[in-house]
């Protein structure tokens, strides 16, 4: 196929592709028997992404194999993905945001606490295993107005269950890679690459809140998801799409939050000189440790460069895909129908000729002054246009009250224990292979004060 195309690439083994095989300068590969495409100039980037996205490229790769969240937002394609998507749009506008803010808080105020209290019994965490609980209370209490208190609840099967939602079976992923005439009978047959038990498990959850939210005018619970989709009587969503919907928001959103905060957290421990500079940017905006406000977080610069350096270097999704309707020319590039054009975010994020010392973590890559001469569309930890992440201004908030309220009272710093450098898992959301740990340390009366 590419070499009628006249791209580059290498060549192909039977069944297995050139799986592992990719490089910076490839231009395509396969996975497995499936040719792709694989596209890192921000050109092609901006007409696959924006410019040919609602005529050419509206839909993501589809292995068919998705179970229980076929009707998710980002798995739904065409007049159904056009649907939901302006269904579920509006609720997550910066209004809705503020309204959210003091759910979030609450949650944020029994993180910090739960912090301080394993301080008791050690100073070296494993960090998700306190983040995550976090992001999942917010998750449940944003989407159905409950409170299932992960945060003191750890164990709870379902945050493990959570976790490996999205950590894709290597060996279905190769079957069906390799035969996909057996596509149509998997599907027949149940087959899914998401956990039927997790998402079974979920649905009865959502079903449990709805049943109680019916009907419902609790103030708390009318910004709520589940009371925005069940009063939206001009959605037409199936009750399938409605749970859909409500189940992606809480799996997705608690593992991709979870991950950020815990790669940030990572960096700032690797870099206190960072971290010492957000702080009194903290101490200056919130003094005394003050309550923290919703406008004042919005404006906090350093914070904003701190957490968009942390998502280059870690993206948790560290790929995109579009797949071709039709044929199409760009520039001198065609790309077949049916092709699917794959954008590698994580090498993207470390090219080495779009980013200088791409491994290091400069937030002043994101400053003020600087900011303006990054390309957007090197940059793509939310994806970018119609297809990009929904819930963006929701997952940026989240982590940002989280990281505030936390390095309000405390301070991280790398231990024996701490994996240096990480080992990526990215069989799915990329994260740690292995779990990041790391030394919890008060902050001293003196670092609470910033200089004037």
């Amino acid at each position: 196929v590419f070499e009628k195309l006249g791209i580059p690439g290498p060549k192909p083994k039977m069944y297995f592709g050139t799986v592992g095989r990719m490089n910076p300068v490839c231009q395509y590969m396969y996975e497995l028997r499936k040719p792709v495409l694989a596209v890192m100039d921000p050109d092609v980037l901006k007409i696959v992404l924006i410019k040919e996205c609602l005529t050419h490229f509206t839909n993501r790769r589809n292995l068919r194999l998705n179970g229980d969240l076929s009707d998710a937002v980002s798995i739904a394609e065409d007049d159904q993905w056009r649907k939901i998507r302006s269904v579920l749009s509006p609720y997550f506008s910066s209004g809705r945001m503020k309204e959210m803010f003091n759910i979030m808080k609450h949650h944020s105020h029994k993180l910090t606490v739960k912090l301080q209290s394993s301080l008791a019994n050690n100073d070296v965490i494993n960090v998700k295993e306190f983040f995550g609980p976090y992001s999942m209370d917010i998750m449940i209490s944003i989407g159905f107005g409950g409170d299932m208190d992960f945060i003191n609840n750890p164990s709870c099967p379902l945050l493990s269950q959570a976790s490996n939602l999205f950590r894709f079976s290597i060996p279905l992923f190769f079957f069906q890679g390799c035969f996909p005439v057996v596509l149509p009978l998997l599907e027949l047959l149940g087959v899914s690459f998401f956990s039927r038990t997790t998402t079974g498990h979920f649905k009865k959850i959502v079903e449990k809140f709805r049943a109680e939210r019916k009907g419902s005018s609790h103030q708390v619970w009318n910004i709520t998801i589940i009371i925005f989709l069940m009063l939206n009587r001009d959605s037409s969503l199936s009750d399938s799409e409605i749970v859909s919907q409500l189940t992606m928001f809480a799996m997705a959103g608690y593992e991709t939050s979870a991950i950020t905060l815990t790669f940030l957290a990572y960096n700032l421990a690797r870099n206190p000189e960072i971290t010492k500079r957000l702080q009194e940017e903290i101490d200056t905006t919130f003094p005394s440790k003050g309550p923290v406000q919703y406008e004042a977080l919005m404006q906090m610069e350093y914070l904003d460069a701190v957490i968009k350096e942390s998502l280059r270097l870690s993206p948790p999704i560290p790929r995109l895909e579009r797949q071709a309707k039709e044929t199409v020319k760009i520039n001198d590039l065609t790309i077949p129908k049916d092709m699917i054009v794959m954008i590698p975010v994580y090498a993207l994020h470390r090219d080495p000729e779009l980013w200088p010392e791409p491994e290091e973590f400069k937030p002043e890559r994101f400053s003020k002054e600087n900011k303006d001469s990054i390309n957007p569309y090197t940059y793509l930890p939310f994806g970018m246009g119609p297809r990009n992440c929904l819930g963006m201004r929701f997952a940026l908030l989240l982590v940002k009250l989280a990281l505030v309220e936390v390095l309000q009272k405390f301070s991280f710093s790398v231990c024996k224990e701490t994996m240096i450098p990480l080992k990526m898992d990215a069989s799915g959301i990329l994260g740690p292979l292995h779990p990041i740990k790391l030394k919890l340390e008060p902050r001293s009366t003196d670092s609470e004060h910033v200089d004037k």
